[in-house]
C-alpha cells in the first residue's frame, strides 16, 4: 500500500489517515508531496478524481478522504477494532467523527494546524463557538475515561481530533481541566511525537497557513 500525504507541518488530513497506520503498526508506503508545488498536483491527477491528500492506493483499489481511508483499513486489516466495541460508544464515535469531518469550519479556518508554530490569532464568536463544543465533548469523554484516548482506547475518533489538539497548542488555547487533560494525552504519544518530529525537518513555508501573529 501507498499512502499519499501531505507536508506533515500543515496538512490536517494527511495526519488522521496516517495515524491508523502508525499506531497499529501496519506496513506502508508513506510518499510525501510538497504543498502548491507542480509535482502535487500531476502526481495525485494520476491517482485520485479529487487531486488532493490523503490517497491511499492498495494496487487496483484507490481510497481518498481521510474518512474513507480510516474505514477501509480498518475494515480489511483491523477487523473492525478501529471502533470502540461498546454499541453505544461506537455509535458516539462515529457521530462525532462525522461532526468532526464536517463542521467546525471557523476553526479550521481561523486555526489552520502548524505543527512548528506559537501564534497568537484573533478569534471570531464562530471560531470561539467551534473551541467551546470540542471543549464539551472531550470533557464528556475524559469524565469517563480520565487521562485516556475519548473511547478508553484509541479509535477513529482519536485519528479525526488529533490536529485539534495540535492546533489548541500552536495557538495557546485555554480549556477546562478535563479537555486540557484529553489535549495533553494525544500530545505525549508516540505516534503524535513521531509526526512532530518528522514535521519539524521540513522547512517549506505554506504562506496561506501562517495564520495570527508569532508568540
Amino acid at each position: 500500500m501507498q499512502l499519499y500525504i501531505a507536508n506533515q507541518n500543515y496538512s490536517t488530513w494527511s495526519l488522521r489517515a496516517w495515524l491508523i497506520f502508525a499506531h497499529y503498526q501496519l506496513p506502508v508506503e508513506i510518499r510525501k508531496l510538497q504543498l502548491c508545488t507542480p509535482e502535487f498536483y500531476t502526481t495525485l491527477q494520476a491517482i485520485t478524481p479529487t487531486g488532493k491528500v490523503p490517497a491511499l492506493q492498495n494496487g487496483d483499489i484507490v481510497v481518498w478522504e481521510s474518512l474513507a481511508i480510516l474505514e477501509y483499513v480498518n475494515d480489511n486489516y483491523l477487523n473492525g477494532q478501529a471502533w470502540p466495541a461498546d454499541k453505544a460508544d461506537k455509535a458516539k464515535a462515529r457521530a462525532i467523527s462525522c461532526e468532526m469531518h464536517s463542521g467546525f469550519n471557523a476553526l479550521r479556518n481561523e486555526m489552520p494546524m502548524n505543527c512548528r508554530a506559537r501564534r497568537h490569532v484573533e478569534l471570531s464568536d464562530a471560531a470561539q463557538q467551534d473551541i467551546a463544543r470540542i471543549d464539551t465533548l472531550w470533557s464528556e469523554q475524559m469524565a469517563r475515561y480520565p487521562g485516556q484516548w475519548l473511547f478508553g482506547k484509541w479509535s477513529i475518533a482519536d485519528a479525526m481530533f488529533a490536529p485539534v489538539a495540535l492546533r489548541f497548542k500552536t495557538y495557546g488555547i485555554e480549556l477546562s481541566p478535563g479537555a486540557a487533560q484529553y489535549r495533553d494525552h494525544v500530545l505525549a504519544s508516540p505516534t503524535i511525537q513521531r509526526w512532530l518530529s518528522e514535521a519539524s525537518l521540513e522547512t517549506e513555508i505554506v504562506d496561506i497557513d501562517e495564520a495570527g501573529t508569532p508568540v
